[in-house]
């Protein structure tokens, strides 16, 4: 099982790319069970499964249209993880979001609401309820668990924009600065005690700045506008076939 936000489920998708083909049609199927999205090989008696968890802790609607993470409660997403042979997780990109784009207005610890938060401090609260969870919840005879380092965004924010870019960016050595949550789940995953592996795709995936969909998935027949709005530069997900098989390789290493 995959558990995490869209660019997870990019992954997912490039893992049923990857094994399917050579599925007999009659042999494969979807089903959907709340959050999750399972595709199930029947004569290997196994499923590939995606589970949708952003942030890992509980995002809930409490009324007056207030939404509330909880940054103390996985329990509503984390059932759906238990009896699982392996677990891939990501959460990173939906804690940095601000403004409009924010998916909640209020955090929660405990009983005590705070309107605003570093989101990093935030990151570490909501990571370290994941990081317990895995501790009490799960046999590492029986479960094994990933956890996959934040995907690279090629935005104006770095620099390194996608926007229309077709050639990967040329390696001049050194190295790039590394994201503060990957900083942060490198220190939380030392500090459990159920044996975690941390894959990190961060600086291999960074020079693939042509990876991303970019303004390439509209009509290029379009001018600066895709269905009456201001064209959109995807520098976050990832085409298929691309870096997402890369990740899924090494992935298949470790399993």
């Amino acid at each position: 099982m995959l558990v995490g936000d869209s660019i997870m489920r990019n992954q997912w998708e490039s893992l049923l790319c990857l094994v399917e083909a050579v599925i007999p049609s009659d042999r494969k199927l979807l089903s959907s069970t709340g959050p999750v999205t399972a595709f199930h090989a029947i004569d290997f008696e196994a499923s590939i499964e995606f589970s949708w968890a952003p942030l890992l802790v509980e995002l809930k609607d409490e009324g007056n249209d207030q939404r509330v993470l909880h940054l103390d409660s996985i329990e509503e997403n984390a059932k759906y993880w238990v009896g699982v042979d392996f677990l891939v997780f990501d959460s990173a990109h939906w804690w940095t979001h601000t403004g409009q784009y924010r998916s909640w207005d209020l955090y929660k610890i405990g009983r005590r609401t705070f309107t605003d938060m570093n989101p990093i401090m935030a990151y570490e609260i909501g990571l370290t309820t994941w990081a317990n969870w895995v501790d009490l919840n799960l046999d590492p005879n029986r479960t094994k668990v990933i956890f996959r380092s934040v995907s690279p965004r090629h935005n104006r924010d770095n620099g390194w924009q996608c926007y229309k870019k077709r050639v990967p960016s040329v390696y001049l050595g050194g190295t790039h600065r590394t994201p503060a949550q990957l900083v942060v789940l490198t220190e939380i995953v030392k500090k459990m005690s159920f044996p975690v592996y941390l894959m990190d795709i961060t600086t291999m995936s960074g020079l693939r700045r042509d990876g991303h969909p970019s303004i390439f998935t509209g009509d290029p027949d379009i001018r600066g506008t895709r269905h009456g709005k201001s064209t959109f530069s995807d520098c976050s997900h990832w085409c298929l076939p691309g870096v997402p098989d890369t990740w899924n390789e090494v992935l298949s290493a470790l399993l």
